[in-house]
């Protein structure tokens, strides 16, 4: 379920509830400016960073709920003062969950979501599917490409399914920032996917599952092709590199940690080092 379904459902089921925000941080903080969460008498929905802080906040909002007069607005400074160690202040905004207020939260989410980073999988196997379940609960836009009809576990609710009879032909359909992860079933159309992928300067990711020597047959294909030297630094090959183990669970939380690092990277306008990595 995504962010803002959940934040609806929440709403739907408690419609007596406080909208906690993140309204201003100064120093180090455990969550960042705009961080949100709701609070009714009962339950609660989201985080602003756990621990002290978020107790009080919880405690405050349900102060609110059961109509005593307190503050919209708390300065919390966390120090000893409240039993953390981060150092830094955060400001909270309290608001009451009437429609208008929910609304407002609801399209934030969805803004917010709908300009989070692309993430294209080709190939739907054991490591794709992996992969997917990885991304899910991360800020992406996660897509599987496959040319098969049925895939061999349903995906996650917010991952979509696009069916292609010719996957490398989907590279030009990618928003400009896109990340594509290419670990089809088949080494020839994995090559065609990577090929249209580096003559793209514009992604902020190109890896290929495989072995050092699979990289070596594609440079080899590649360079026939017709790429240059600098559109082949494009690739991370081998991908989630550094730990032997080859389980796909373990493969896809190794590259859903080195997309968040390259993305990340990409959009404060930095070069990651694994686009070059050999």
């Amino acid at each position: 379920m995504s962010e803002v379904a959940t934040f609806r459902r929440f709403f739907e089921d408690h419609p007596a509830a406080v909208i906690v925000t993140v309204a201003e941080i100064r120093g180090s903080t455990p969550r960042e400016a705009g961080a949100v969460m709701a609070v009714s008498i009962d339950a609660t929905c989201g985080t602003i960073g756990g621990g002290q802080l978020e107790y009080l906040a919880i405690d405050h909002a349900r102060r609110l709920l059961k109509g005593h007069d307190a503050p919209l607005r708390l300065d919390i400074p966390l120090g000893p003062e409240i039993g953390q160690c981060c150092g830094g202040r955060t400001i909270l905004a309290f608001e009451v969950a009437d429609a208008g207020t929910v609304d407002r939260l609801l399209n934030a989410l969805a803004e917010d979501a709908a300009s989070n980073p692309s993430v294209y999988i080709f190939g739907g196997g054991h490591v794709g599917m992996a992969l997917a379940q990885a991304l899910a609960p991360l800020p992406f836009n996660t897509t599987v490409i496959e040319t098969r009809p049925e895939l061999d576990d349903p995906l996650p609710g917010t991952v979509e399914l696009r069916l292609s009879p010719m996957p490398e032909a989907e590279v030009a359909r990618m928003p400009s920032g896109s990340a594509a992860v290419i670990l089809t079933h088949d080494h020839a159309l994995d090559f065609l996917i990577a090929t249209e992928a580096l003559k793209r300067d514009d992604l902020s990711y190109c890896g290929m599952i495989g072995s050092k020597t699979k990289r070596a047959t594609f440079l080899n294909f590649a360079r026939k092709e017709g790429l240059s030297e600098t559109e082949l630094s494009r690739l991370t090959m081998p991908i989630g590199a550094g730990v032997a183990d080859k389980r796909p669970a373990v493969i896809a939380a190794l590259v859903a940690s080195e997309l968040i690092h390259v993305i990340s990277a990409a959009k404060a306008g930095r070069l990651p080092a694994e686009r070059a990595k050999n």
